[in-house]
């Protein structure tokens, strides 16, 4: 209908493509009226090279603006968060309960700890996965190291409560809960997985990369985490030190150029 009365489009994608593409239907649909785009803009690098390859369209890339001055107001509300334990090592994953997320493998990896690690875990998101989720929990009776806390408005006072920040997914775009954990100097532990974590991770300088559903390696990471402290807080640096490309102010200018050039030339 725009094409139709002359208007320019702009189209932004925010997940990458690998799952949903193998849906061969899908793909043409989505392939045909993308193509009907005047512009396409995407969340990472990763993600432009991989438009590229699966639709043969030059897109461009535009990181998420993050807002530090909305997480630095945040960060300031008190927050009870009785379930952390200081004595113990306490992770956190944030995300909906999908297939996507893939909470099954770090739910497998910290039940593949040595049984002198003392952990805490907290699951905040919600979702279809929640049933599946509680009951592997309730079977491998973990309920005292683990908690589903649901969706949280506030989550940043629970990641700066944390010691390691886990992503589990199979795809993603540009996780923002990777963005938050950086800013707020987390150490991170994030699957390899189609787009973002990479890059946002330097290629494993600013954090720890694993393969898509490796729940060993994540748990040989989580295990080692005292052993590593040095090395963990040199990553935590680098990815603070370079954190500025992701920055409100730049990336938000970058999408009004995208609509100037479209809509005032």
């Amino acid at each position: 209908m725009a094409k139709l009365l002359n208007t320019k489009i702009i189209t932004r994608s925010n997940s990458a493509p690998s799952g949903w593409s193998k849906n061969y239907l899908k793909n043409i649909i989505y392939k045909f009226l993308i193509k009907s785009a005047d512009n396409v803009v995407v969340n990472s690098i990763e993600f432009k090279k991989l438009f590229f390859l699966r639709f043969g369209i030059n897109v461009k890339c535009i990181y998420n603006p993050f807002d530090k001055n909305f997480i630095n107001n945040k960060i300031k509300k008190k927050i009870n968060i009785t379930f952390f334990d200081k004595k113990s090592l306490n992770i956190l994953t944030v995300g909906r309960l999908t297939d996507q997320k893939d909470h099954l493998t770090i739910l497998k990896a910290i039940g593949n700890l040595d049984h002198n690690i003392k952990f805490k875990l907290i699951i905040i998101g919600q979702g279809t996965n929640k049933s599946l989720l509680e009951k592997y929990i309730k079977a491998r009776n973990i309920e005292s190291k683990v908690k589903l806390i649901g969706y949280k408005e506030n989550p940043y006072p629970y990641i700066k409560s944390s010691n390691i920040v886990l992503l589990s997914s199979k795809y993603e775009g540009l996780p923002n809960i990777l963005l938050e954990a950086q800013y707020l100097k987390k150490y991170i532990i994030s699957t390899d997985c189609p787009t973002g974590p990479k890059e946002i991770l330097l290629n494993g300088k600013a954090g720890d990369l694993v393969k898509i559903g490796d729940y060993k390696k994540i748990s040989f990471l989580i295990e080692n985490y005292k052993k590593r402290k040095k090395e963990i807080n040199k990553k935590i640096k680098i990815g603070y030190h370079n954190f500025k490309r992701f920055d409100y102010y730049i990336n938000c200018k970058k999408y009004l150029d995208v609509v100037n050039k479209n809509f005032y030339n």
